[in-house]
C-alpha cells in the first residue's frame, strides 16, 4: 500500500453548496493509483462536506431552504455570536453534516454514483477560503 495527500482551496462567496467534484476526481485520476480509498477532510468548523445529487440544482436550493428553517440565523437560543448572527448556526450546521468523507477508488476513478457530486457546504454568509485535505491510500 502507498499513500498520497493533496490540499485544495475553495474560495466561497457566502452560504451555499460548492461543487468540488472536478478537483477531487481529477486529482484521484492522476494519482497513479488504481484501487484504494479517498478521504476528504475539511479544516473548518463552519463549513462541511456532503455527497449529494449533482444533476438537478433544485436539490441544493431545497437543502439550503431546509437548513435555513432548521437553524435560522439570529436564533435567540444561541449565546455564541462573536462573529455575527450566522456564527453559531454555522457551527450547528457543521455538526449536523460532515467534516470528512470516504470514497472508494476503483479502476483509477472515484466510485461515485451516476448522480452524485461532492460538495463543500459553506455555512457562513461572508466570503472565505476553505481548505480541504485529500488523502488517498491504495495501490
Amino acid at each position: 500500500m502507498q499513500q498520497t495527500t493533496h490540499q485544495i482551496s475553495v474560495s466561497t462567496q457566502g452560504r451555499k453548496l460548492y461543487d468540488i467534484t472536478p478537483e477531487v476526481t481529477s486529482w484521484a485520476k492522476h494519482s497513479g493509483f488504481l484501487t484504494g480509498l479517498i478521504t476528504l477532510y475539511i479544516q473548518h468548523t463552519s463549513a462541511s462536506l456532503l455527497i449529494n445529487e449533482n444533476y438537478d440544482s433544485d436539490v441544493l436550493v431545497d437543502l439550503e431552504a431546509f437548513f435555513k428553517r432548521l437553524v435560522p440565523d439570529g436564533d435567540p437560543l444561541f449565546i455564541h455570536t462573536i462573529e455575527g448572527p450566522d456564527d453559531m448556526p454555522a457551527h450547528v450546521r457543521t455538526a449536523l453534516t460532515q467534516t470528512s468523507l470516504s470514497i472508494p477508488l476503483i479502476d483509477g476513478k472515484a466510485a461515485l454514483g451516476q448522480w452524485q457530486g461532492i460538495f463543500l457546504y459553506e455555512h457562513r454568509r461572508v466570503a472565505s477560503t476553505r481548505r480541504v485535505i485529500l488523502h488517498l491510500i491504495g495501490e
